[in-house]
């Protein structure tokens, strides 16, 4: 099982750990486009601070950002399951899991980020701040961007087994799975039983439940029908609909009651 994950906006400090080695990420095939998107944010964010949080996006009480990012080559990394925080990071709570449940979130889960494009929960990062909605001076929209190398890397990522697919619609964007791989590929969506509404902060944490359960529980659905049995036995409300024709993922709907 591959799960697919946004990044958080806000992430914890870097720390004094060793700095970034570019070479120890996961997912090599994406080290020349990642060393690209570097050069670039770290030289923005090294001259003209105003522009650079305009590019960015960043409010003035956000002014300090640019500053993270300009110092990203010589900042201390910390494993990204620790950078990422927030409401799915909190729920997701990978720290208390079990040593076991641990080696699966190691194995499983992929978290998707404008700067790096995809990392494991293991790779060593920096704090960094920098959307896949940004559009790079040099490089265009990060999402666009991202399509080519991820599409040459993730494939084989895939593996052959169930793709989890919980990105929000701007990450989703840097690689759509295909073919065989989006046959066995199924989205979520968080609805709240009563007016059928998504909501966004129980989306999210909903969806940091659905994958600390999955992991707790060891469960290894080998594609989207067996994923919708396991998650009905783990006590969720699960609206499943197969796709129409080939190359389509499923998509899912669980329902929950309680805004949380």
């Amino acid at each position: 099982m591959l799960v697919l994950l946004p990044p958080s906006e806000g992430k914890a400090a870097s720390g004094r750990g060793a700095p970034l080695k570019l070479e120890s990420l996961s997912l090599p095939g994406l080290n020349a486009a990642r060393e690209a998107v570097l050069g670039e944010l770290a030289e923005l964010c090294s001259g003209d601070e105003d522009k650079a949080r305009e590019v960015l996006g960043l409010s003035e009480g956000l002014r300090g950002e640019v500053a993270k990012n300009a110092g990203l080559r010589t900042a201390g990394a910390r494993p990204a399951g620790e950078i990422y925080t927030g409401v799915l990071y909190d729920a997701l709570d990978l720290a208390s899991l079990d040593a076991a449940a641990k080696r699966r979130a190691a194995r499983s889960l992929l978290v998707f980020s404008g700067l790096w494009g995809a990392v494991r929960v293991t790779d060593r990062i920096p704090s960094y701040r920098c959307s896949m909605g940004v559009k790079l001076p040099g490089l265009g929209a990060l999402g666009a961007y991202w399509r080519t190398p991820m599409a040459e890397v993730l494939p084989e990522v895939a593996g052959r087994g169930l793709v989890l697919d919980l990105r929000s619609a701007a990450y989703a964007a840097a690689w759509k799975p295909k073919g065989e791989v989006a046959g066995r590929t199924a989205t979520v969506r968080v609805l709240h039983a009563p007016t059928r509404k998504v909501v966004s902060h129980f989306n999210k944490a909903t969806k940091g439940r659905i994958v600390r359960s999955l992991l707790s529980a060891g469960a290894a659905p080998a594609g989207p029908a067996e994923l919708v049995a396991a998650l009905r036995d783990l006590g969720y409300v699960v609206e499943a609909k197969a796709p129409a024709g080939a190359g389509r993922p499923w998509a899912l709907d669980v329902l929950v009651t309680d805004v949380h």
